[in-house]
């Protein structure tokens, strides 16, 4: 069933024109993802489709009782109420429904209904009537419907009484996406919903979209998370909308293809091209020749000419470097105990190390203190306890995920320039170029750029650093899905060491070498990439289930010896005791003959002695080594009889 179709749609800001001749269908249980550079539209047509924006040519077909849930980038939950009344809001109509079903059953116990037949089967009609309706509309279910979705989100620990003003931006934004999923709206449009999330709930939230009852328009930039979503792509590029089948991996496989066989077939249209107008401007003057001219001319005329194909458009390019190699140890953490701006200590006790040309990711639920980790290794935070010692010949580069010292009025250009002022004015707009800002893009304020452009040009600041340890936090947000794979590559072939915190697992499944798992137990270090990580670790429970199965059987069997007959219990209990015997028997064997050979060692020694000349001359030393042998074979004469006892 086809719930939306958006045709020929066409959008202008100002004289720009945004969006033209978009063509999308939504059918029942679509998964879709909306991909695109920033600044392609994505966001736009998501407003415009949720009627949160106008557009200026097309249309949009959708029946009137299309119910469509619309979340925003980085909205926030703003209320007066507590958590839990606010998700109650949701099912405010299931909870009339609920106090309609008490007043009727309080009816069904009045005198005045019961001794009135035809008023008695009025009220168990419109009681069973209303029963059904509550218990088809989840009437039975909503409050846990509310604790799962409260427990998936991060929220299982939260006390539900509290009020939501007092909560966080990211927190608030959780709830916000909570509500939203509770409402279950027949279309449910989620712009970047992954922000905030960290791994653990982001591995709940696709679990639940890939159940869920409605259909799903998406924009993100977690490949990983479109991955396991999504079946269909629309790619938003120069304008212009298509459609591919298949999730995020299936679209950049027919993507390619597509952009080959069209770059093929646009060269070849140019050069027929090239050729019908030489041919034209050499014969159109000759008699003879003037009339194929003229033929050649119209087919030029009647010729549909093909555009380039949208995969040209222009990448950054850009690659990391470094002055001079470091040891091959590059950082050492030792017992690290850090608190965050005075507050009750975030790390505990936290120790590991960093090898040259690893690549290290930090994972763990938000919180948990992974950039307090990095601020202390960069020394943006004073230590409590233990130690950072860093390599010889280190040089640390350090990427935040709030960009905060990219907030300055000055422009893009002497951004860097200040930072390197030998350098010459043409390298530095290269550097710029390469990444994106070009002409006059670097004299525009730093202050008023966007995420993704400050993103880019933190990194070119980094590239120039040519320090040979990076330190990235969330290095990949802000950025679009070209830029990151871009950095991906150039990080791939960095040849220093990288320390990195991120929640795109896309990007740690190509860069780590190591993860290193952060959680409220201590540190856990696994050797390899992601899937690596996550296989590990279910193993790992895997094994903590078996161990526990057994040892609940063990206790199961003690149960049952314990309500074996008494004289089956006499028994076990009589074998039990001599295999104890039996085992101290063994030991007390193996003590005495440990005794005997270091007394028969001691009169071999002393023996030694009284052939010594210097020895035996001198009465009152022999006499002493003499009574010394007596008193030790005396020893070992009675060892020797509880040995043989003892063998018995």
């Amino acid at each position: 069933m086809i719930l939306l179709q958006v045709n020929q749609l066409t959008k202008y800001y100002g004289a720009d024109l945004i969006l033209s001749n978009i063509k999308l269908e939504v059918q029942s249980k679509d998964r879709i993802a909306l991909v695109g550079r920033n600044g392609a539209g994505k966001s736009t047509l998501l407003k415009i489709i949720s009627e949160q924006m106008s557009y200026d040519g097309g249309e949009i077909i959708k029946p009137k009782t299309l119910s469509i849930g619309y979340l925003a980038q980085d909205t926030g939950l703003e209320s007066s109420l507590s958590i839990w009344d606010e998700m109650l809001t949701v099912f405010r109509h299931l909870q009339i429904k609920e106090k309609k079903l008490r007043e009727l059953e309080a009816k069904m116990g009045d005198p005045a209904y019961i001794n009135d037949d035809e008023k008695y089967e009025k009220l168990l009609k419109e009681y069973d009537e209303l029963q059904v309706a509550f218990k088809d509309e989840g009437g039975y279910q909503y409050e846990a419907d509310i604790r799962t979705v409260l427990h998936g989100l991060n929220f299982g620990d939260f006390d539900y009484s509290t009020a939501i003003a007092t909560l966080s931006g990211g927190q608030k934004t959780r709830l916000a996406m909570a509500k939203l999923l509770l409402t279950k709206p027949d279309l449910l449009i989620l712009d970047e919903p992954t922000n905030h999330l960290d791994i653990e709930t982001l591995g709940w939230l696709e679990q639940y979209l890939q159940g869920y009852p409605g259909a799903l328009l998406i924009v993100s930039h977690d490949r990983y998370f479109l991955d396991k979503v999504v079946t269909q792509v629309y790619e938003l590029s120069r304008t212009n909308c298509r459609r591919y089948v298949g999730n995020y991996s299936k679209y950049l496989e027919q993507s390619a293809a597509i952009y080959e066989q069209e770059l093929k077939s646009f060269e070849k249209q140019q050069e027929e091209i090239a050729k019908l107008k030489d041919f034209v401007q050499k014969n159109i003057a000759r008699a003879s020749t003037t009339k194929r001219a003229q033929s050649r001319r119209k087919q030029l005329e009647r010729m549909k000419v093909m555009d380039r194909p949208l995969g040209d458009e222009k990448s950054a390019s850009f690659s990391f470097d470094i002055d001079r190699q470091s040891g091959n140890d590059v950082l050492m953490v030792d017992s690290l105990t850090v608190s965050y701006q005075g507050k009750e200590p975030t790390l505990k006790n936290v120790s590991f190390g960093l090898k040259r040309e690893e690549s290290v990711a930090l994972v763990g639920p938000n919180g948990i203190g992974k950039s307090t980790l990095l601020k202390a290794i960069t020394k943006q935070l004073e230590i409590l306890t233990g130690t950072i010692n860093y390599g010889s010949n280190v040089t640390i580069g350090y990427y935040d995920q709030q960009q905060a010292n990219l907030t300055s009025n000055k422009t893009v250009l002497n951004e860097l320039w200040d930072v390197y002022p030998l350098r010459q004015e043409k390298e530095i707009r290269t550097i710029l170029g390469n990444f994106l800002f070009s002409g006059d893009d670097v004299l525009k304020i730093v202050s008023s750029l966007s995420g993704g452009e400050k993103a880019r040009l933190a990194l070119a600041k980094l590239m120039m650093q040519k320090a040979n340890l990076l330190i990235l936090d969330e290095p990949t947000n802000h950025l679009d899905l070209d830029s990151k794979e871009i950095l991906e590559n150039a990080l791939i072939d960095y040849p220093g060491s990288i320390l990195f915190v991120s929640h795109d697992r896309y990007f740690i499944n190509r860069l780590a070498t190591r993860v290193i798992e952060l959680s409220t137990e201590g540190l856990e270090s696994y050797l390899g990439d992601y899937d690596y990580y996550v296989n590990k670790k279910a193993e790992m429970e895997e094994l903590a289930q078996l161990e526990k199965e057994a040892q609940s059987l063990a206790s199961s069997k003690q149960v049952a010896q314990a309500i074996q007959p008494e004289s089956d219990k006499a028994k076990y209990e009589q074998d039990k005791e001599q295999k104890r015997k039996d085992r101290q028997r063994q030991r007390r064997i193996e003590e005495i003959e440990v005794q005997i050979e270091q007394f028969e060692i001691k009169i071999a020694e002393n023996d030694e002695l009284l052939c010594d000349p210097e020895v035996y001359q001198d009465y009152e030393k022999a006499a002493e080594l003499t009574s010394e042998n007596e008193k030790y074979h005396a020893q070992l004469e009675a060892l020797m009889e509880e040995w043989e006892t003892l063998q018995v």
